[in-house]
């Protein structure tokens, strides 16, 4: 018998969490793209000091929306603020179900009166898409998967090259023959080389200025090389992608969280629609915190810093959950600073316990017992240990609070989820998120 659907595998496995639980789980990497190109450590030294190219044209998925109720379905469907969003402008895209809970974020681009661009990670484009059908919305869409899984293999419909770092402005000027158009925080310009036109989008990660360049995938290579050529007398690092999937960590974004579609019964029809073989299906939950009920798994946006982003001026999905949630106490997202001695101690290797990248969700714990969870946990060489991006309880949540890390991957269903299961513990100090102080302060100020 074969379980196609989402909901397919959910009763095949007993739950949801018995369907997503695998321990030791390997991290998501970014497909096509290097591990490595000159080690780690200068590939992520690259975008602080100088200046770092990435490659990001083939992890995302794309999914155009265009029609006369493209804006319509968004916004019934998204928390975000739809009066105020131009052309040429990107958000951080954030739909939600009835209850409140984040399904996932995603970036969202709006590209013509009537035409947007969503990328990212599939979940949120399968919840527009299938609200938008349901509802009978006049809107296309055309998709174009990620580099492995997209039918038939072939190129992606877009380049995405993102230059980095203190010296990314003296490239792009070498690039362009002079200054970049002057463009805000998160909104694009149009730029021209040699004659072939594609956009700049103004962006940052981990507290860095930086562009990432989109365009039609005829010009890819042609744009790639002029920046490698531009780029050699200023010490252009390529980034892989070890180091490519850490800056998240210090710029404060949580990676594809848990959607919070497995449990409402409104949502049979949706989970029976979604493919088991899909990023709903087999995006793994691991680590030491465990819990049988996937719920404890959800994230609210308010927890993952969206609040200011969440316009209650329009009527969405799940919008007199969040004005509830508004009110009420949630926890806090923080950066962990570990202790190299324990990570040391703890994750091997002697004095080098080398790159450390994991999406496990570890228990969080002070001395009277659980706090919180991390999110996404890596090495981050410029600041010489290991910090996890994490949700905390707000008594925990203050700089300078002395926490530890649960080091270890609960066996999942049938052990007890509180058992003593022997774990080593990290000391970890709380500090804020963005730990990067210039993503924190300064990188979005000119956003609105």
């Amino acid at each position: 018998m074969t379980f196609s659907s989402l909901q397919d595998g959910i009763d095949r496995a007993g739950s949801a969490v018995g369907l997503l639980w695998k321990p030791g789980a390997e991290p998501w990497m970014p497909e096509v793209v290097e591990r490595e190109y000159v080690g780690w450590r200068a590939e992520q030294a690259a975008w602080h000091e100088g200046v770092a190219l990435l490659n990001l044209s083939h992890h995302m998925y794309d999914m155009w929306i265009e029609g006369p109720d493209a804006t319509q379905v968004l916004a019934d469907h998204g928390a975000n603020d739809f009066g105020k969003f131009a052309v040429g402008q990107a958000k951080q895209y954030v739909p939600v179900t009835r209850e409140g809970r984040l399904v996932t974020d995603g970036i969202l681009a709006r590209e013509a009166e009537n035409a947007y661009l969503l990328s990212g990670v599939p979940a949120s484009q399968h919840w527009v898409k299938y609200h938008a059908e349901k509802g009978g919305y006049d809107v296309s869409f055309e998709t174009d998967a990620s580099s492995a899984f997209r039918p038939g293999g072939g190129d992606p419909k877009l380049f995405r090259y993102q230059l980095q770092g203190p010296l990314a402005k003296e490239l792009t000027e070498k690039v362009f023959g002079g200054p970049m158009p002057d463009t805000r925080f998160f909104h694009s310009a149009p730029v021209v080389l040699d004659g072939r036109r594609f956009k700049a989008l103004r962006h940052g990660m981990a507290g860095q200025a930086g562009y990432e360049f989109i365009g039609p995938w005829e010009h890819a290579s042609y744009v790639h090389e002029a920046f490698l050529r531009a780029g050699e007398p200023l010490g252009l690092v390529r980034v892989g992608a070890l180091a490519y999937t850490t800056p998240s960590v210090e710029s404060g974004w949580i990676p594809s969280p848990v959607p919070g579609i497995y449990t409402d019964p409104s949502l049979l029809d949706y989970r029976k629609q979604l493919p088991l073989y899909g990023i709903e299906g087999q995006r793994p939950l691991s680590g030491s915190f465990f819990s049988e009920d996937i719920e404890d798994h959800y994230v609210s946006p308010y927890e993952l810093g969206y609040g200011k982003i969440i316009s209650f001026h329009h009527d969405f999905l799940g919008r007199d959950a969040l004005m509830r949630a508004k009110e009420e106490p949630h926890r806090r997202k923080v950066t962990l600073v570990l202790d190299p001695d324990d990570v040391r101690r703890v994750v091997g290797g002697g004095e080098d316990p080398g790159f450390v990248l994991t999406y496990a969700r570890h228990r969080v714990e002070s001395a009277d017992g659980l706090v919180g969870t991390t999110m996404q946990t890596a090495s981050i060489d410029p600041v010489g240990t290991v910090l996890a991006q994490s949700l905390v309880d707000v008594g925990h949540s203050e700089p300078g609070t002395e926490v530890s890390v649960v080091w270890g991957e609960h066996p999942g269903p049938g052990t007890d989820p509180e058992a003593d299961l022997g774990f080593p513990r990290i000391r970890a100090t709380v500090e804020p998120s963005p730990f990067d102080r210039h993503a924190r302060t300064q990188y979005r100020r000119d956003a609105r």
